[in-house]
């Protein structure tokens, strides 16, 4: 038996990591303040460790659309699998080549493209797409910030969020 709302349940577990860091601050500003010697440097720790996870927080909160798509995400030992209505597959994490978004796509959808198969298309609101953040913010060199302005621009095409090795010159020359 609980005694929080289902809803309630899921609008706290959606905040999950800025409540954690509230918490936290809570109780390394009380050690701080009121505390001295050893207790006070704990205090001042769990105040960093808390700014930290509160901006982690913050961009993981960013990336959640809440579910209600069509479909499913696992994501299992770097195996990333969309079990979808009408198209599924999976890629491999390591193997990935290329990460856009694809704004003309209703909803958006990642496109995720490995050599020597076609790209998986997965929406940004299916059901545990959420997990997908840690794979992404794990590829080398992914710009987190610029993934989740994208996420939340509206646009008539796909962008490259990432790519492992450009395929364009990186320099435009006129002549």
């Amino acid at each position: 038996m609980s005694f929080i709302r289902p809803e309630a349940r899921a609008a706290l577990w959606k905040w999950r990591e800025l409540i954690a860091a509230c918490v936290l601050a809570l109780v390394g500003l009380r050690w701080a303040l009121w505390s001295f010697g050893f207790w006070q440097i704990i205090g001042w720790a769990l105040i960093l460790i808390s700014v930290i996870v509160a901006v982690i927080g913050g961009q993981r909160l960013r990336f959640r659309f809440g579910g209600g798509g069509p479909g499913v995400v696992k994501v299992d030992e770097g195996q990333i699998a969309y079990f979808g209505p009408l198209t599924g597959g999976a890629v491999a994490a390591s193997e990935l080549e290329r990460l856009c978004l694809d704004h003309t796509a209703k909803p958006a959808h990642w496109m995720l493209e490995q050599a020597g198969q076609p790209p998986l298309a997965i929406p940004v609101n299916a059901a545990g797409a959420d997990v997908l953040f840690d794979v992404f913010a794990s590829l080398p060199g992914l710009k987190t910030e610029r993934m989740l302005e994208e996420l939340h621009r509206k646009g008539p095409h796909q962008v490259v969020i990432w790519e492992r090795a450009p395929i364009r010159d990186t320099l435009q020359r006129l002549h």
